[in-house]
């Protein structure tokens, strides 16, 4: 016999040098235990919970973003319409028609844009001529919905 070859036969000879012991299946190569599958398992079961919820409102937050994001738009249009012709204008497609739009943005809640809900302003006596003549403008904009949004607010109240 010869010395420090190691126990071959028994399959020893790489514990003595890894420090851990080595499983063989019955092809020859090795494997993973029951318990060391059941943890990978309920790690990826814990995570798969944890990404689920999120992953529901995405598509909600992406909406919800869009309003926003069209509903400064279209108030600063207002805004800028209102501060190069002294008044407001007298429909949304007056914005697009006088160029501070391109096209009236689709409301991302309702999917439409028809379903805006303009707020006019008051025509007064004190108003000039010319504003008389326009007729009310609209002063602020609000989507069509009436749907809740995830913070509990009304899209309408936006």
């Amino acid at each position: 016999m010869q010395q420090g070859t190691g126990n071959t036969a028994t399959g020893t000879a790489g514990a003595a040098r890894t420090g851990v012991p080595h499983r063989r299946l019955a092809g020859g190569g090795a494997g993973f235990t029951l318990i060391e599958l059941i943890i990978v398992v309920a790690i990826i079961g814990i995570l798969a919970t944890i990404a689920v919820p999120a992953m529901k409102t995405a598509p909600q937050r992406a909406r919800e973003a869009a309003l926003k994001e069209d509903l400064y738009t279209l108030r600063s249009c207002l805004d800028q319409f209102h501060a190069d012709r002294g008044r407001f204008p007298s429909s949304l497609e007056e914005l697009v028609s006088f160029g501070y739009l391109r096209a009236i943005p689709v409301d991302p809640v309702t999917r439409s844009a028809d379903t805006w809900v303009v707020e006019y302003e008051e025509v007064t006596e004190e108003q000039d001529e010319r504003q008389q003549e326009a007729g009310p403008g609209i002063i602020d904009v609000h989507s069509g919905s009436q749907d809740v949004a995830l913070d509990g607010s009304r899209y309408a109240d936006w």
